[in-house]
């Protein structure tokens, strides 16, 4: 029961929980700017967009209601064009009760957890089981976020016991880490790959100028490819990007070279569906 396994799924990742205007003047931070961005990234070729929001202060949110004005906004912008997949990280400032908490209030059309933030002792695997349920039930589109192989492993142990149920579960493989000077490489992705025995969809994020070649090696792969200022601000050839839509842009480009077509949101939402 493969979910997105053909053609290539594009998730722009615009914002982060980190970066200010400081560090590029594109980076949207309002709704408003969210809404713009989205729209100019659905024309560049992506389907999903990976939402953070942030305080008046510019500081990262898990608000509800900050949640619905920013989807509101997309929508007014973009339409059903997009899944939206909002975040639920705790970026140093939230606690796994309050991210489940945030999750189960907003319920979202699409959401990315941590699997090593939420897989808490607070939480317990009884904890997980019963939000995994829930995510399930809802048929909210949930990506798992796993930051090396160790957690892959953790996650593939929770499928075997029971803990976390049969669902079209997808997982999104980090390559690398925040920090000053990162620059993940494709080989970063094949210990993930290597580990990988089950049948879940997978995505790759990576940071620095190396985003495009671990976006390309994953399209090659089979896999599929977030990319966007919250990890990098580098074109292919070590420029500064002058938006998001560049980072997507470049992405489908190498889709086409490879031959690999564009998923679009309906399809993504057809094919989750339909297990």
């Amino acid at each position: 029961m493969a979910v997105f396994s053909d053609p290539l799924l594009i998730t722009v990742a615009p914002n982060g929980a980190y970066k200010q205007r400081t560090d590029h003047a594109a980076l949207p931070m309002t709704p408003a700017e969210l809404g713009q961005t989205a729209k100019h990234c659905l024309d560049a070729g992506a389907a999903m967009v990976h939402m953070h929001i942030r305080d008046a202060q510019g500081r990262h949110s898990l608000d509800v209601q900050g949640y619905r004005d920013a989807q509101q906004a997309v929508k007014a912008a973009v339409g059903d064009e997009l899944i939206i997949q909002v975040t639920s990280e705790a970026a140093r400032v939230y606690q796994a009760p309050e991210q489940i908490a945030m999750v189960t209030a907003l319920k979202p059309e699409a959401v990315s957890v941590g699997l090593r933030e939420v897989d808490q002792p607070e939480i317990g695997e009884a904890g997980l089981s019963r939000f995994f349920g829930w995510l399930a039930q809802e048929r909210v589109m949930t990506q798992v976020i796993v930051y090396d192989v160790t957690d892959l492993q953790r996650w593939q142990a929770l499928r075997a016991q029971g803990v976390i149920p049969d669902a079209p579960w997808s997982l999104l493989f980090v390559l690398g880490r925040y920090s000053v000077g990162q620059t993940s490489e494709p080989k970063d992705l094949l210990p993930f790959v290597l580990a990988h025995t089950g049948r879940e969809p997978w995505s790759m994020c990576a940071f620095g100028a190396g985003e495009h070649a671990c976006a390309t090696t994953a399209v090659a792969l089979g896999g599929h490819a977030r990319v966007g200022f919250e990890n990098n601000l580098l074109l292919k050839n070590g420029e500064i990007a002058p938006d998001n839509a560049a980072l997507v842009r470049q992405v489908a480009d190498s889709a086409r070279v490879l031959g690999r077509s564009l998923c679009t949101a309906q399809q993504a939402r057809e094919a989750f569906f339909a297990c």
